[in-house]
């Protein structure tokens, strides 16, 4: 069962009886104890952090799902159980695991609900477990569930040599699709044709002109939509009839530095893109959003998905780059350049 352990987490400070976000000069690395784990929960020793822009917002204040005072940010792991509380059945002391969690995972150990942690394939790394939950389960759910994807059909993939992205090209080839990347720097279009795109775009000012040329005579279906803006415009004046967009994020608000800047963020805010539903049933299309918030909360579901994922033939997650636990700090700020393929990933050492 075990006991009260030392551990190290970031956790955002609060200051004045509130908690204080908006900048990452107030995410602290903090030494603090760790109780044994409740009924029902599993003990962590984190070995790998995959970061996620949520968490950037969520340092923020610019994420609606962020818990209020202060908080640990992070919400996937990969580690070694080292610890189970009453009631943990099939999973043991020694096992290699990957983790989601709402929120908690910036530390170096630990709690957690035993029902979120998925054992990891035996040849795979931490870094590697680490880098497959949040976005492959994005990616699934928005191109199955929502998305409703069909044998054979066209596929729009924002940020395609992105996580979430290059899982969203695998899936969509095991439907046959016919696949279309885009990426926001020339150098990440390699990546995509490594990756089995049939097409990869460069976002910029031609993007209506480049998206109508990579597709021809062919419609388009689906569209994994996180960028927003005209990007998002021009993706759904473009969409077929039937067509679906999922929405799962807005790369756009995204900037790199220690807070917001907010004079870029109304302006984004201000001249978002804005439709009638009125209109919509003469376009005959579909736009649909979520996040992984809602999915934690369905465990149930989660495993469901899971499994079916299984089936498939998806590979290896890519991890792009790593950085040191001491140095999340600077791993997040490259994270925000935009400029990273895969998964970053902050490692521990072993204790």
């Amino acid at each position: 069962m075990g006991g009260p352990i030392p551990r190290k987490a970031y956790r955002i400070q609060a200051k004045k009886g509130r908690w204080s976000t908006g900048s990452l000069n107030n995410l602290k690395l903090e030494e603090e104890t760790l109780p044994p784990p409740a009924a029902g929960e599993v003990q962590v020793a984190v070995r790998a952090i995959g970061l996620n822009f949520a968490d950037i917002f969520a340092i923020w204040g610019l994420y609606g799902a962020t818990p209020t005072g202060a908080f640990v940010p992070g919400l996937e792991y990969a580690g070694t159980i080292i610890a189970t509380g009453p009631g943990v059945k099939n999973i043991r002391s020694g096992d290699r695991i990957m983790g989601v969690t709402r929120f908690g995972a910036y530390a170096s150990h630990l709690n957690i609900d035993a029902r979120y942690v998925i054992p990891m394939p035996d040849s795979w790394t931490f870094a590697e477990g680490s880098a497959y939950l949040v976005q492959v389960l994005t990616a699934y759910y928005g191109l199955k569930q929502l998305g409703a994807i069909q044998k054979g059909q066209n596929v729009l993939i924002h940020s395609a040599a992105g996580g979430v992205g290059l899982w969203a090209n695998r899936i969509a080839k095991q439907y046959e699709a016919y696949t279309i990347g885009t990426v926001g720097s020339p150098h990440k279009l390699q990546v995509l044709e490594r990756e089995g795109y049939d097409h990869g775009i460069v976002r910029r000012q031609s993007f209506r002109q480049d998206l109508e040329g990579a597709l021809g005579d062919k419609e388009l279906h689906l569209i994994m939509e996180c960028i927003g803006g005209k990007i998002f415009s021009i993706g759904y004046d473009v969409l077929a009839p039937q067509g679906r967009m999922i929405v799962y994020g807005s790369a756009r608000y995204a900037s790199v530095g220690n807070r917001p800047n907010y004079l870029r963020l109304l302006y984004h805010f201000l001249t978002r893109p804005k439709l009638d539903p009125q209109k919509m049933p003469e376009h005959n299309k579909s736009i649909m959003g979520f996040n992984l918030i809602w999915l934690y909360e369905r465990a149930a579901l989660m495993h469901q998905l899971l499994d079916e994922l299984k089936s498939l033939d998806l590979g290896r997650p890519i991890v792009g780059e790593r950085f040191a636990f001491e140095d999340l700090h600077g791993a997040i700020l490259r994270f925000q350049s935009g400029q990273t393929v895969g998964k970053l990933v902050v490692e521990l050492q072993e204790a």
